[in-house]
């Protein structure tokens, strides 16, 4: 590409615009912008205000994405230049959302709360997945914690179905990216086969919209419509506890698309054997496919989320202040890209560069410092013993009472559930066992908590206490 021809297939890409626009709208929005530069397959565009590119954004990111696609090739990554001070004539890059074109933006309905009219059932353009486009697979970092669940998540939005990851059943703590990836796996789907009917869907939502279907003697058209989904993608299945009869419903249709061969994706901020209020065989069904865990971001996953966050908001942070983040801030991604936000506020608001000192005081005025120290086996030892009046030398001893052995087997179970030690450290660290002793005490744990749910209960409450000092 010569020098200057980016000026002329951005003029190409213009005059397309102004044949899809109001006039008005065109000399509001689209006639100030400047082509700056096309390299390395990135196209910069020169925007006079950051109210004309958050507009640009909102409204005319897909038109703007196909002109762009059409003139400069697919997948040409967008970035504005914007001015932010006229006086000193500063400027700020933004990366252009990645959202995906497969999947049309609507405003988020927070109270959608009737039942979808099933009868005649809507064809497949005008079935809206609730699907939010910006939450794709472009953006969405991997690491060690969620690697599984990523990978499975692109094996079934490859092959809906065809896969044995159905369901696809992926858990973890708030705030690590499930509804990310549920939406990355909806979007793909929709991209790779846009004749597929696709659902996403809080259980919550599904709750009142089955609610109301009782109410107005709709239940079978409720049925029918959730029958119809290729791809039933449910969030926060953790919220159908207790309510046995939205249970029994979600039972039917869960059935009838698993032996239709429809593809179902769910999560939950815990694991099956974690569920309590929830019917069991809802639970065997749940394990029919994968369990995937996503775990907390460890500190490198929370630099690289860091690095992405700041790229695409067209921010410079020191290395210093990325490092002292993601040390100081592991609680969620959510709190990564809320610390990032602030500091650009004061940032803008001060004018000051961001540095060491301004992210000090945001992180500390913005979440509970990191004070807790990584688990240890004794820890979890000491934690089990406590909870069960036992004394430590006992499990030890060549004991074999009842309430002896099950306190060790507890206790392994929790250290490899909640530690890095391995079965062998395990082992020799609870009571002088080998690795075998300690695989076998998961399985019996495992297979208990599948069974009794006071059992459950009370590893539960244990769990809650182990990181309390």
């Amino acid at each position: 590409m010569t020098d200057n021809s980016y000026v002329v297939l951005w003029e190409r890409c213009l005059k397309i615009i102004a044949d899809n626009v109001q006039e008005a709208t065109f000399n509001t929005f689209f006639q100030s912008i400047r082509p700056v530069k096309f390299e390395d397959g990135t196209l910069t565009l020169g925007v006079p205000s950051p109210f004309v590119c958050e507009y640009l954004e909102e409204h005319y990111l897909d038109l703007l994405r196909n002109v762009i696609y059409r003139n400069f090739g697919t997948g040409t990554r967008l970035i504005y230049r914007v001015l932010t001070d006229k006086e000193h004539k500063k400027t700020q890059q933004w990366e252009s959302d990645r959202a995906s074109l497969a999947v049309k933006q609507k405003p988020i309905i927070q109270d959608g709360n009737k039942a979808p009219k099933a009868m005649p059932m809507p064809a497949v353009q005008d079935l809206d997945p609730r699907l939010n486009p910006k939450y794709n697979f472009e953006n969405f970092i991997e690491g060690l914690s969620n690697k599984l669940s990523r990978t499975a998540g692109e094996a079934v939005a490859q092959s809906p179905a065809k896969t044995s990851f159905n369901p696809l059943f992926v858990y973890g703590p708030s705030g690590v990216g499930k509804t990310h990836l549920v939406n990355a796996i909806g979007t793909r789907i929709k991209e790779i086969y846009p004749e597929k009917r696709v659902l996403y869907v809080s259980a919550h939502l599904f709750y009142v919209q089955y609610t109301n279907s009782v109410r107005e003697n709709t239940v079978n058209d409720f049925i029918n419509f959730y029958q119809s989904i290729d791809v039933l993608i449910i969030d926060d299945v953790q919220e159908f506890a207790t309510y046995t009869k939205t249970q029994n419903t979600f039972f039917h249709i869960f059935n009838h698309l698993h032996q239709t061969g429809k593809q179902l994706i769910l999560t939950s901020d815990r694991s099956p054997v974690m569920l309590q209020g929830m019917e069991d065989r809802l639970l065997t069904r749940f394990k029919w496919g994968l369990i995937a865990e996503m775990e907390r971001p460890n500190v490198e996953l929370r630099k690289s989320i860091l690095r992405d966050k700041v790229r695409r908001d067209g921010l410079k942070f020191p290395e210093k202040v990325i490092e002292y983040i993601a040390e100081n801030v592991d609680e969620s991604v959510r709190d990564l890209e809320g610390i990032v936000i602030s500091l650009m506020a004061h940032s803008t608001v001060y004018n000051r560069n961001v540095d060491i000192e301004m992210a000090e005081r945001v992180v500390k005025k913005s979440v509970r410092m990191v004070e807790r120290k990584p688990l240890e086996v004794p820890d979890v030892l000491e934690k089990v013993c406590e909870h069960y009046g036992v004394d430590t030398a006992s499990v030890y001893s060549k004991a074999r009472k009842r309430e002896i052995v099950q306190v060790r087997q507890i206790a392994m179970f929790l250290a490899k559930k909640h530690t890095d030690a391995s079965s062998a450290k395990i082992g020799k660290l609870v009571g002088k066992r080998d690795h075998a002793t300690v695989l076998h005490a998961c399985k019996i744990v495992g297979a208990q908590l599948e069974v009794d749910k006071n059992f459950r209960s009370e590893i539960e409450e244990l769990e809650s206490k182990l990181y309390k000092r």
